[in-house]
């Protein structure tokens, strides 16, 4: 029962859930948009099992992913450096974290305005599909965040499980806040490059303490939010949504 007075998992509870409301708006959005495709009678339909899918296949990735990094037997070697399973899934885990994070930040900036959502078929059995695949790749983003924060999995399932209800009850506020302040997005996405940088360093045998990250995404907000306070009369740049209503040409 130490972890109850330790500061560092309720660090990590607290940080996780808030980086994975950030990241999840855009989660809940497409599936909003996914089932508006569909007729009126089938959306409440559609939207219950998308976000099912989606806590489901979050917490299935988690599982496997908090299992995969255990193994710590070398598997082969590298230049004289073992590599073990769990070393692959820090390496991979931090290239995709970044990668994906750069990607997001250009679409935002100079991606095409609903550009994903002319490619849904509205159809419900179409429309499920699209969220599971959709899922998996929204979810691995979160998952590979979460394992790179956080070394307990109780830790991992709990932030996912409170930020997905969160959401479900403050979904609109969120939105709003997260469309009124797009550089809130943009930290976030640059959160991810900081925590995949670390995972790399992980997958390479370089300890960063995460005391040290915690530190600097606190920092970051910080100064943020008094951005936010300073600047309340200035237009926001408007960031590109490739899920929206209407795609636009």
């Amino acid at each position: 029962m130490d972890w109850l007075t330790d500061p560092q998992v309720w660090m990590a509870l607290a940080t996780l859930t808030a980086l994975e409301i950030v990241l999840g708006i855009d989660n809940l959005l497409f599936i909003s948009i996914l089932a508006s495709k569909l007729p009126q009678e089938q959306q409440s339909k559609a939207r219950k099992l998308g976000l099912s899918l989606a806590v489901l296949s979050r917490i299935a990735l988690l599982m496997s992913l908090a299992w995969i990094v255990k193994l710590t037997n070398p598997l082969f070697t590298v230049a004289g450096m073992e590599i073990s399973g769990r070393d692959i899934i820090m390496i991979g885990g931090g290239l995709f974290l970044i990668g994906k994070a750069t990607y997001e930040i250009h679409e935002r900036l100079e991606g095409a305005e609903g550009h994903a959502s002319a490619k849904i078929q509205p159809k419900l059995s179409a429309v499920l599909i699209q969220i599971m695949i959709l899922d998996v790749v929204f979810a691995l983003d979160s998952v590979i965040t979460a394992v790179g924060m956080a070394n307990q999995l109780w830790v991992m399932v709990t932030a996912v499980l409170l930020s997905v209800g969160i959401m479900l009850l403050a979904a609109d506020s969120i939105a709003g806040f997260a469309d009124r302040h797009p550089t809130v997005k943009m930290l976030a996405l640059s959160f991810l490059i900081l925590i995949g940088v670390a995972l790399l360093g992980e997958g390479f045998d370089q300890h960063i303490p995460k005391g040290y990250i915690y530190f600097a995404m606190a920092f970051s907000v910080g100064v943020e939010m008094l951005n936010i306070k300073a600047r309340k009369k200035t237009e926001p740049v408007q960031l590109h949504k490739p899920y929206a209503e209407e795609a636009k040409a």
